[in-house]
């Protein structure tokens, strides 16, 4: 099969892996006929569109995190873009503006084009500079890269994504395996975005002299191996793999495969506690770090775990049924919380852009990408019903919700994008599914 041909078919890939928005008609469903639901659509697309705007260091418009955030963080902005061009049938087109695919693409070149010659991508492409003073990266950018190859058939998107997304897998070897264990480490509060987490009490917020290849050596319990970290990797290294094949390279295709075997054998063998079914940081005096946090679900994220494995199977039930779904830990009435609710970390009243507690926007939107694939297709839909409604009730789009009344952290302003992102990409979803409600 020659590129062009695999490149084609390879949609059908992706629907294996990540169960994408099935087709719908251009008008979209509301869960019921209350005009509130069509005004929230209305206002999300508004938002959205408000932040397509160009940042310094890349001359061309990308979708901004929007809010108090004026610009793109690597953790999240090449998924956004992502589902903002698969909502493209939806978004009535501005001339002299760019298409929601053609925003998708420049929301992964904003840090391709950025990338340092060792290989190291910006942490974040802000109006006020670009950063590198951490990874910050959860979703993994050769994912999100591949997905959206398979959407376009852009070869030579294709090209620079799998040179940019192999010069970074180099560079994370290079410099987050300080410990030589074939897992990722965390130097800081900001690797992993996780701002106000009791996950990283007693930690810098970021890396030495705004420098991601330090660490601080004056805190004894760094570097840590970090689960999600290491699930970033496994599932950039997965996208490689197939990036790899797409190109007709089979030997760096198996390479990268291997290498990702590797990498998630590490995460279950050395990361996960059977005891509270739960994966934790080990820090570097080798104790756990024993705070349940949405690193769990970050892990699920990336498939880590295989149904089609005894011992995996077995893992995923643990950690589903004693963790994600337990309505105690973060299975709240709105779900997920960032931090499981009988964690005695658990941070309460929620203070502002905190993951100490509070169901993050971006960890709903990032729930399809593992959900369905684990067969939780049931309680998917009760999520996004949840946030669609919580979302409705103001009409706005902020980064946080209270789990337990669905009532949003406001003291910021409206606009964030990945609010407007989650509200827009859940609709589609229910109406191809049926809706939800609470459970």
């Amino acid at each position: 099969m020659d590129r062009r041909t695999f490149l084609a078919k390879a949609s059908a890939v992706v629907a294996l892996a990540y169960a994408p928005v099935p087709v719908m008609p251009a008008d979209p469903v509301f869960p019921n006929a209350d005009p509130r639901w069509k005004r929230t659509w209305d206002a999300a697309l508004k938002v959205l569109a408000d932040n397509i705007k160009v940042v310094p260091g890349y001359d061309q418009p990308v979708l901004l995190e929007g809010a108090v955030y004026p610009g793109v963080w690597q953790e999240c902005a090449p998924q956004e873009g992502l589902v903002y061009g698969s909502l493209a049938r939806y978004i009535t087109p501005v001339e002299d503006l760019p298409t929601p695919l053609q925003i998708a693409r420049n929301n992964h070149l904003a840090f391709f084009s950025l990338q340092k010659p060792d290989g190291q991508l910006p942490c974040s492409v802000k109006m006020s500079a670009t950063g590198f003073g951490q990874i910050q990266m959860v979703v993994p950018i050769a994912a999100t890269a591949w997905e959206l190859v398979q959407m376009t058939h852009d070869e030579r998107f294709l090209h620079t994504a799998y040179e940019a997304c192999s010069r970074w897998d180099a560079w994370l070897r290079r410099f987050r395996d300080t410990r030589k264990t074939g897992l990722t480490e965390g130097f800081c509060v900001y690797d992993t975005g996780h701002d106000n987490s009791p996950r990283w009490t007693g930690s810098p917020k970021q890396c030495p002299q705004a420098d991601a290849r330090l660490y601080d050596h004056t805190v004894a319990t760094l570097p840590r191996l970090c689960p999600d970290l290491s699930a970033t990797t496994y599932g950039g290294r997965v996208a490689l793999a197939a990036m790899a094949t797409a190109l007709g390279k089979k030997e760096e295709a198996a390479r990268w495969q291997a290498d990702a075997e590797i990498i998630r054998h590490l995460i279950i063998e050395r990361l996960y506690d059977p005891k509270d079914a739960a994966f934790y940081d080990l820090d570097a005096q080798g104790n756990f770090v024993r705070v349940r946090s949405d690193v769990i679900s970050r892990v699920l994220g990336e498939h880590v775990l295989k149904l089609s494995d005894r011992r995996d199977r077995a893992i995923f039930e643990a950690v589903w049924t004693r963790q994600i779904r337990n309505p105690n830990a973060f299975w709240a009435l709105f779900p997920l919380t960032s931090i499981a609710q009988d964690d005695p970390a658990f941070v309460r009243p929620i203070p502002r852009n905190s993951w100490g507690g509070a169901s993050q926007a971006l960890t709903a939107l990032r729930a399809p990408r593992w959900m369905s694939y684990y067969s939780k297709d049931t309680e998917l839909r009760h999520l996004m019903y949840q946030w669609c409604e919580a979302i409705s009730r103001y009409t706005e789009f902020r980064q946080q919700m209270d789990p337990l009344t669905g009532d949003f952290t406001r003291v910021d302003a409206s606009g964030y994008s990945p609010a407007a992102l989650t509200y827009l990409d859940f609709i589609v979803r229910l109406q191809g599914s049926g809706k939800a409600g609470r459970m």
